[in-house]
């Protein structure tokens, strides 16, 4: 068997040349199919992938701009969280200022609250504010007690706040000196001043004057030095104390 193969092998080999080329371009192409066959499946595959890959390259770009739109909302809800904590703190300063106030509230200014509730005039026994017109505001003439145009500025200032609050109140009006001459004319300096702003704010204030009270403490409750110039100054003033 093995013989007759080897002849056959042989024959072929002494074909003319043509055949013989015919035989390999024909063998060539029979064994060139199942590669481009396996080209041409490869190839599929690949395409596959490759439309895959782009479905995948703009769901990638598709949640990036989703995580952006995110990323700006959670910027925006924390911005507005920042300005609620602003505003928050906002409101603790001025709840804090307005602890430290009534915290420092002069000694004077709860006398006249201790004063109005024994004698009936509050109904709820509350001190408001207190306000303290100075030397520079009154500019009171030595030993005078006529109220100068920057006075009357700030008292009307007073009365116009005290009407936009729609409050009722009770106000005592207190007459300081500094200690430069006797006691009890300083006494007395202090009492007619605190007289003048009282009929001030009767009169151009609208004030009822059963509203306000009048008191001098004269030299004897200071807020500064008076050997001092500038504290001599500083306690030469009328304090108003509103009361609710």
């Amino acid at each position: 068997m093995k013989s007759a193969l080897s002849l056959a092998a042989i024959a072929v080999l002494l074909l003319p040349g043509c055949a013989t080329k015919d035989y390999v371009h024909e063998y060539v192409q029979s064994q060139m199919k199942p590669v481009s066959g396996q080209v041409a499946a490869v190839e599929g595959r690949t395409g596959t992938l490759e439309t895959r890959v782009g479905k995948a390259e703009s769901s990638i770009q598709g949640n990036t701009g989703a995580i952006a739109g995110t990323n700006q909302r959670v910027d925006g809800v924390v911005a507005d969280m920042q300005a609620v904590q602003g505003t928050l703190k906002g409101h603790g300063e001025r709840i804090a200022r307005n602890e430290a106030e009534v915290a420092n509230l002069s000694k004077s200014a709860q006398e006249a609250l201790d004063r109005a509730t024994a004698a009936g005039k509050l109904a709820q026994g509350k001190l408001v504010h207190e306000v303290v017109l100075s030397d520079q505001t009154l500019k009171f003439g030595s030993d005078k007690a006529k109220l100068g145009k920057d006075a009357e500025a700030a008292l009307d200032a007073f009365a116009a706040k005290l009407k936009s609050e729609n409050r009722n109140v009770f106000i005592e009006i207190q007459g300081h000196t500094d200690s430069r001459g006797d006691a009890a004319l300083n006494l007395k300096l202090g009492e007619t001043r605190a007289e003048a702003v009282r009929r001030y704010l009767n009169m151009k204030g609208g004030i009822p004057l059963h509203r306000m009270s009048v008191i001098s403490y004269g030299e004897s409750a200071p807020v500064a030095d008076n050997k001092l110039k500038a504290g001599r100054q500083e306690n030469r003033r009328v304090v108003l104390v509103v009361l609710q």
